[in-house]
């Protein structure tokens, strides 16, 4: 594979990079704020996974048959796009994601179930303001680093309630095993509060906070998937996630999906 890979090709919407053996960084540029829209998804960030996990497998594949045993390690790294402080991503294309019956069975709840079970670490890197379905991402990641806002403000924030929108199965599901706190499910789903770093941080949501811009964050970013790469030499990261969230995944899977032969052809063909 030859990097950068910018995805999708006629109308890139993210960066792929591999600047180490066993590193790769995803960086989203979806207009000013990274809406978590269909084609991102479905032509970007998905691809990108998959051209990761296809890569990082070809090299465990060589390692375990070489005596080198540094091979097969790996790490992920999904940011913000680059050149700003101002967001991680603001969250999905609501009307659209509202208006197509394919958005969560087909498009948003294969990405999240992707990441849950990636088969080696993946960090968030959060570069900015990280709102609804940009926290739900960052969430199904195994790490979160995030700027702390003290030069420019950055919140966390599941803002639902305050608009109306109702949470898929999806989204309780991964709050319910990412944040075991009841208290604090109901401060984030029901009170619709907005985090600062440091509150997300005091109450778990957040593993590191950096002082800093975004290559800030992305150096600290860098620094954890230093740590845990060789974590994935062994094969069994994703294998022991799917069994950590395993009945996180089942709900994920009975997202109730009404269809008919024209829904059918829109999944069809923003699969194919």
């Amino acid at each position: 594979m030859s990097y950068p890979l910018s995805l999708p090709a006629e109308d890139p919407l993210l960066t792929l990079t591999h600047p180490k053996p066993s590193l790769w960084i995803i960086e989203l540029h979806n207009g000013v704020d990274n809406r978590l829209t269909h084609a991102l998804i479905d032509r970007g960030l998905k691809p990108a996974l998959d051209t990761v996990e296809r890569d990082w497998r070809e090299q465990w594949r060589l390692a375990q048959q070489s005596t080198d045993k540094t091979g097969g390690k790996g790490a992920l790294i999904i940011v913000g796009r680059r050149d700003q402080d101002k967001f991680f991503s603001n969250g999905l294309d609501f009307p659209n994601a509202v208006a197509d019956p394919n958005f969560w069975p087909v498009t948003f709840n294969p990405l999240l179930t992707r990441l849950l079970a990636f088969p080696i670490p993946t960090i968030a890197a959060i570069n900015g303001h990280c709102y609804a379905g940009g926290f739900m991402l960052s969430l199904a990641c195994d790490y979160r680093v995030m700027t702390d806002g003290s030069k420019r403000n950055a919140w966390l924030c599941m803002n639902e309630v305050h608009f109306g929108a109702v949470w898929p199965l999806s989204f309780a599901a991964i709050l319910r095993a990412k944040v075991g706190d009841q208290r604090l499910q109901r401060k984030i789903a029901l009170e619709g509060h907005r985090f600062t770093a440091k509150e997300a941080y005091d109450n778990g949501l957040l593993d590191h906070l950096v002082t800093g811009n975004t290559a800030d964050v992305l150096a600290k970013a860098e620094d954890v998937a230093g740590k845990f790469s060789g974590n994935a030499q062994s094969g069994v990261w994703g294998l022991i996630k799917v069994d950590l969230y395993r009945d996180t995944l089942a709900v994920i899977g009975q997202n109730l999906r009404i269809t008919s032969a024209t829904i059918e052809d829109a999944a069809a063909r923003s699969r194919l």
